[in-house]
């Protein structure tokens, strides 16, 4: 999050980018960029504009716009039904095909399960079906995801990679109609694409990105050269969809931009495998490139509109994540009921004593709460009427951190049992649940597709958007007297309107929102909390001004009471919607609701009463070394390698790794 304008001129500066539509320039070298050059990068690649309303964005802003929400959102019917069809026939080929636990022992998917996955069209989901794919809608993917990961998060990762990141949804949201022929048919028939952005010293600071893309002289393409980290499915992918830095030059803008790259392309190498603590089936590599010819047509959107690419395809292809984390959150709801109500001690089951009860009541709500945060925000985006930046964002970072505090408490009721591994448990004649591979498998999620430290400041820098918009050069120190007068004078007439706002609500009426029933308190408390929100932004704005976005604790608790606020409006329009059909569900909309009014109360008082500026003076401190004496009478790793591998361009010298899948026999 930045809290200057963009950290360039203003929309109404001749001069700016967003008048003349050119990307932000990109640091002469790199890999060496100021904190201000990155933030420039990083801005010029978001949308800039609103053209379709937010759900999320009004509530940060303290406008509690329940209608975008209610009526709960409904399926196309035919739709539906294609896609049911597909689950039974995915459902069926999961459980008898599929072994999830040698996939595991393996670290590998076994040539026919890629095979089988094929013949289903799971390689094509997301693809339409005009190209030869199923064209399932959001919600129904996202499902089947679920079943996936529930059998193998490895395949989940696999199939989320391809489709949600790969190839296929950069060409369907950005492709010429060329491209989309000559590439979706392979994809949806079972070849596997990969998404390669991250590099050994690049992660989410796109402007330190190394890999290049030199124009030919001819015209005719480009030369890639670099080194890409962390690509899951680079191992067996044949498509490639790769971030690289073209130069400006005469007549050509330049910037980070994407390529189609075929795998198989001569110079490139697939230097290694990397392996993880869980995902063990995961595919993914260290690929190198040099000079390696990609055609001109292989460009995506065209030149310096890489990142802009990644993070619109991130609005949606963020919902795969926590789809896997839903999934989760119910296989250990079924594991700790069936161990809970069974395991007897002190003359009573586990369950029903009040530790454990409590533990139990958390995972039941929780995982309601996710997945109706995950079907709200797939049936937006399916309508496409709605801007879901904002939505998906919160429920990436929500599900992957709730679903890792559900393992985390699952493997505390089984006790011993739950850091016991399957073998181990079934090789005594014990039901082999797997629970500590998946608080292994879950973990990642955590920091794949945006860590939740990043997601923080995405989501916080989308939230004061408005705020930015209008009042943003009066705390630019770029600005000139002009650019700040102007700014004055549009915040002052903003402000004027919006602040009387933020005083009294619908939420304040005892009555209020009555046709919700025993949910409608809950709701009344979302509306107040909303506005409360929104004062305390615009407070925390008006205190520090240009350092706020240094305040990244702060910003932290903003965002994760919008999460929570979000997840309550959610479970109450659902259950509401379903009470007639799934009364239990209001139920569970009130359990989560109680729980979530604690967790909200607890991080507004900590908004002001906290440790942050001591925790940033300590870690300086720390940094320094001062206390490095705290550190003595252990063995520490070795020194003699750096914490991050340098790399040079040229050739490898590494042997080729990758693994290409044979003909089905």
């Amino acid at each position: 999050m930045t809290t200057t304008h963009n950290g360039r001129p203003a929309p109404d500066d001749p001069d700016s980018p967003a008048t003349t539509g050119a990307a932000a320039p990109l640091p002469a070298e790199a890999g060496q960029v100021s904190e201000k050059e990155a933030r420039q990068v990083a801005e010029a690649a978001r949308e800039s504009t609103w053209d379709r309303p937010s759900f999320g964005k009004e509530l940060f802003l303290g406008r509690f716009r329940l209608d975008l929400i209610d009526p709960w959102p409904r399926s196309d019917p035919g739709d539906a039904a294609r896609a049911e069809a597909f689950l039974g026939r995915f459902r069926t080929f999961l459980t008898t095909e599929v072994d999830g636990a040698a996939i595991e022992r393996d670290g590998s998917i076994p040539d026919s399960v890629f095979h089988g996955l094929a013949d289903l069209g799971a390689f094509g989901m997301k693809i339409d079906r005009k190209y030869g794919g199923l064209g399932l809608s959001n919600l129904h993917y996202c499902r089947a995801l679920m079943l996936a990961g529930s059998v193998s998060p490895a395949i989940g990762a696999l199939l989320s990679a391809h489709q949600s990141i790969g190839v296929p949804q950069p060409l369907k949201m950005f492709g010429t109609g060329e491209q989309k022929q000559t590439f979706l048919p392979r994809l949806a028939a079972g070849e596997v694409s990969a998404f390669l952005l991250t590099e050994p010293d690049v992660g989410s600071d796109p402007a330190r990105l190394a890999t290049t893309a030199e124009p030919t002289e001819d015209g005719t393409g480009y030369r890639l050269n670099g080194v890409k980290l962390w690509a899951t499915n680079g191992i067996v992918a044949t498509l490639l969809v790769v971030m690289a830095r073209v130069p400006a030059g005469e007549g050509r803008r330049g910037g980070i931009t994407a390529f189609v790259v075929e795998g198989d392309s001569e110079g490139i190498t697939v230097e290694r495998r990397n392996e993880f603590i869980g995902l063990r089936g995961l595919e993914n590599s260290l690929t190198r490139f040099h000079d390696v010819f990609v055609p001109a047509e292989n460009v995506i959107g065209g030149e310096g509109k890489g990142l802009k690419i990644a993070l619109t395809t991130l609005n949606t292809g963020r919902l795969s994540l926590p789809a896997m984390c839903v999934g989760a959150g119910k296989w250990a709801l079924n594991v700790a009921r069936g161990w809970a109500a069974d395991r007897v001690q002190w003359g009573r089951p586990v369950g029903e004593h009040e530790a454990v009860a409590q533990k139990l009541s958390f995972i039941a709500a929780t995982t309601y709460g996710m997945e109706t945060m995950l079907d709200l925000c797939c049936l937006l985006a399916d309508d496409d009427r709605n801007d879901i930046r904002i939505e998906a964002a919160l429920v990436k970072l929500y599900a992957s951190e709730m679903a890792w505090t559900i393992a985390d408490e699952l493997i505390q009721i089984r006790g011993g049992r739950g850091y016991e591994t399957a073998d181990s448990l079934a090789a005594r004649g014990e039901r082999p649940a797997a629970v500590e591979q998946m608080l292994r498998d879950l973990r990642i999620n955590r920091i794949f597709e945006g860590s939740t430290e990043i997601m923080h400041l995405l989501i916080a820098r989308e939230a004061v958007d408005a705020h930015l918009s209008v009042a943003g050069d009066i705390i630019d120190p770029d600005a000139g007297l002009g650019r700040k007068a102007r700014a004055g004078a549009r915040a002052g007439a903003f402000y004027a309107k919006w602040l009387p706002t933020l005083a009294v609500g619908r939420g304040q009426s005892p009555s209020a929102y009555a046709e919700f029933g025993p949910l409608a308190a809950h709701l009344r408390q979302v509306e107040r909390s909303s506005r409360k929100l929104a004062r305390s932004t615009f407070y925390a704005m008006s205190r520090w001004q240009g350092k706020m976005e240094r305040k990244q604790a702060f910003l932290g608790r903003v965002v994760d009471i919008g999460a929570e606020l979000f997840a309550m409006s959610a479970v109450c329009v659902r259950a509401s919607a379903e009470r007639d059909t799934r009364p239990e569900n209001v139920e569970l909309a009130d359990l989560f609701c109680r729980q979530a009014r604690v967790r909200v109360d607890a991080l507004f008082a900590a908004l002001w009463d906290n440790t942050d500026s001591v925790d940033t003076v300590a870690a300086k401190r720390i940094l320094a070394g001062r206390y490095a004496g705290l550190e003595e009478g252990v063995i520490t790793p070795s020194d003699e390698l750096p914490w991050v591998a340098r790399w040079a361009p040229g050739p490898s010298a590494a042997e080729d790794v990758r693994r290409r899948i044979p003909p089905k026999p």
